[in-house]
């Protein structure tokens, strides 16, 4: 249950640190590098407080890394990236930099079975698998999104992060913040969760994984199918959560997302014309992808073939108005 008491500072009003000279790195990928394409999968809305992307075509994100709190800035110039850090947590960022954006990931290993695929991944050339090392800020919003729509996931993290997390550290665009850190996730009192909008079974869900937040975060030195299983021991993580984790925080290749409403539709229809393909069918059309299947699943999702729409959009319930 959530907790009914207790008193958590708020981000709001608190003053931001001094932004100093950030630590800088720059990194040359060996191939193309599509930074939208690559870190876009860590944004979790338009207002998402741990990501921004600027006019200038530069991506902010903050963290919580093992070090602390940090704020990123990644900018392509040329063949080259610059990675520009603050905070605690600026030289861990900085050092896990390439993998981030895909140095890790091996998209040659990936050979394309269908048309659409093929040229998806022609028009496509700098998709990269990000890996953070970073396993609870992939896995707490990944809990928000159980079960509501989208737009209601997003505007629970958005607002949980603004009132509970810190403000971040550098010169950041204005609303930038950092996660809060697991005991302060684990004091945010009840009715909070309710404004936010979110109900008891996610809630609580949270509160079991902040208690033995440590014990997931070291899921990222597993292999993924391994990281899956630890974070699966936590009741109310089942597959679509775990995957949905791993697949930012492992830059995992081939766990595929099963459990989701719209993906077995959207990869059906792309693959064989059946909109009516449930996760059996999905993984059997993906078969020919094996060990590549999450890149296939983003391919096709990227291609931007989808099934007609033929019933209303699930609505919004904010239970923050009960």
């Amino acid at each position: 249950m959530p907790v009914r008491g207790g008193h958590v500072p708020a981000s709001r009003g608190v003053p931001r640190p001094a932004a100093g000279p950030g630590r800088v790195r720059a990194y040359v990928p060996d191939g193309p590098l599509d930074l939208g394409l690559v870190l876009g999968p860590l944004r979790r809305g338009p207002g998402d407080p741990t990501f921004r992307a600027a006019r200038d075509g530069s991506f902010w994100r903050t963290s919580r890394t093992p070090q602390g709190p940090g704020t990123l800035r990644v900018t392509a110039r040329g063949a080259e990236v610059r990675g520009e850090a603050w905070g605690p947590g600026a030289e861990w960022l900085l050092d896990r930099l390439p993998d981030l954006l895909g140095a890790a990931d091996d998209p040659s290993a990936f050979t394309p079975r269908h048309r659409l695929v093929a040229l998806t991944r022609h028009r496509r050339p700098g998709l990269r698998l990000t890996r953070t090392g970073l396993v609870m800020e992939s896995l707490i919003p990944s809990i928000l999104e159980q079960k509501v729509t989208t737009d209601e996931a997003y505007r629970a993290w958005r607002l949980l992060v603004r009132k509970f997390g810190e403000p971040a550290p550098g010169p950041v665009p204005e609303g930038m913040a950092v996660m809060p850190e697991p005991r302060t996730w684990a004091l945010i009192p009840s009715w909070e969760w309710h404004r936010a909008g979110v109900d008891n079974k996610r809630a609580s869900t949270i509160l079991r994984a902040v208690r033995v937040a440590a014990r997931l975060e070291e899921a990222v030195r597993m292999d993924p199918v391994a990281a899956r299983a630890r974070l699966e021991v936590v009741p109310g993580i089942g597959p679509w959560t775990s995957a949905e984790t791993v697949q930012r925080s492992h830059g995992a290749a081939d766990e595929v997302t099963v459990g989701d409403v719209h993906l077995p539709g959207i990869v059906g229809w792309a693959l064989a014309g059946d909109r009516d393909a449930d996760d059996a069918e999905m993984l059997r059309l993906l078969e020919p992808y094996a060990g590549q299947r999450h890149r296939a699943a983003r391919l096709i999702l990227l291609s931007g073939r989808v099934p007609p729409r033929r019933t209303p959009k699930m609505p919004v319930w904010d239970i923050g108005r009960l």
